[in-house]
């Protein structure tokens, strides 16, 4: 039996009660696996396409016809659906369309740029949620399948494999995406939102992005990073961070200042402007300042530094190093919500 074939297969009951089977008597051909493979990619397709929904965007300058599209699909009875940020971002209404051909007028309920996810919801009966997964449990090389409306055909299917794990991805608007699962499964224009399902047909990520030009090279949300985003999104609408108020570029700090403050890192966050006003000015902080560490934790990248400006922080008195000239300083911030 092929070891590709084996990973594939995995997840699927009924594939691997087959599976066990040929691989008992040693009698099973390429073509009996190929139709376990089938059965899986079909199975999952049929329990999570009645869930997938078309949404189209119209804006203020384009009132009378679709200005964009994307892809969504039911998480709750009730008529919850998750898609991407990018997707309903600046739209003036949106119109869902169901598998069953039903359109229906939709509203966003919260979105977060940062993460590239958005709620949106429908006044609809009938309505099929999906099965949320577990992303924590995913195998490179396990079976993934992409759902969506590429180019307005509606509940197109692809599968491939998990590529790679814990990939991070910019989003629109500059912040690192976190745990963003790499498949080879086809993605297009109009999948964007759309689920990434296993073989039982639970949905493990959000679509969300393609590199281009290269082919087999597409990322989704993993669901446990959505799960908590969601969360939020039907709660308050948004998703609450802390805010400091500078601007900030990775830098190389001189190899003679890291060896004699004693610095773990040889790169931190140097400043490039200090809003008025804002925590960081209120704190002391400078232009050109190194920062090196927050909260008495290394920082080496602004990335890093934006993964420190959760919620909790808001309003906590946070220690702060930081590197002027030669001098080392240690300062205090308060983060404030972010605007």
């Amino acid at each position: 039996m092929k070891p590709v074939l084996r990973r594939v297969l995995d997840e699927s009951a009924s594939s691997s009660a087959n599976f066990g089977e040929h691989r008992g008597n040693g009698s099973a051909s390429d073509g009996e696996l190929l139709d376990a493979y089938s059965e899986a990619v079909a199975g999952a397709a049929e329990k999570v396409s009645p869930s997938v929904v078309n949404i189209e965007i119209f804006k203020p300058e384009s009132a009378d016809r679709p200005a964009g599209a994307g892809s969504g699909f039911v998480f709750t009875p009730d008529g919850f659906i998750l898609t991407n940020s990018h997707v309903v971002a600046q739209a003036s209404h949106l119109t869902v369309t169901l598998l069953d051909g039903r359109r229906i007028d939709g509203h966003v309920i919260g979105s977060d740029p940062h993460n590239d996810l958005a709620v949106v919801r429908i006044d609809a009966g009938g309505l099929v949620p999906v099965t949320l997964g577990d992303s924590t449990r995913l195998r490179v090389g396990q079976l993934a399948i992409a759902i969506g409306s590429p180019y307005g055909f509606q509940c197109s299917v692809t599968a491939g494999v998990v590529s790679a794990l814990g990939r991070s991805l910019r989003s629109m608007s500059g912040r690192l995406i976190d745990n963003v699962i790499q498949t080879d499964a086809a993605l297009n224009p109009g999948n964007s939102g759309g689920p990434l399902v296993n073989s039982r047909g639970d949905v493990i990520g959000v679509n969300t992005a393609v590199i281009l030009p290269a082919q087999g090279i597409c990322f989704a949300i993993a669901i446990n990073s959505v799960k908590y985003v969601v969360a939020r999104l039907i709660r308050d609408g948004k998703i609450v961070r802390a805010y400091v108020g500078l601007a900030g570029m990775d830098a190389p700090i001189h190899r003679r200042v890291v060896r004699f403050h004693r610095l773990p890192k040889a790169k931190g966050v140097m400043i490039i402007s200090v809003e008025p006003g804002s925590p960081a000015e209120k704190a002391g902080l400078e232009a050109r300042d190194m920062v090196v560490a927050y909260g008495g934790k290394p920082v080496d990248s602004i990335d890093e530094m934006h993964k420190f400006l959760s919620e909790d922080q808001i309003g906590a008195k946070v220690p702060l190093t930081v590197i002027r000239g030669t001098e080392r300083l240690s300062l205090e911030i308060v983060p404030a919500q972010s605007r």
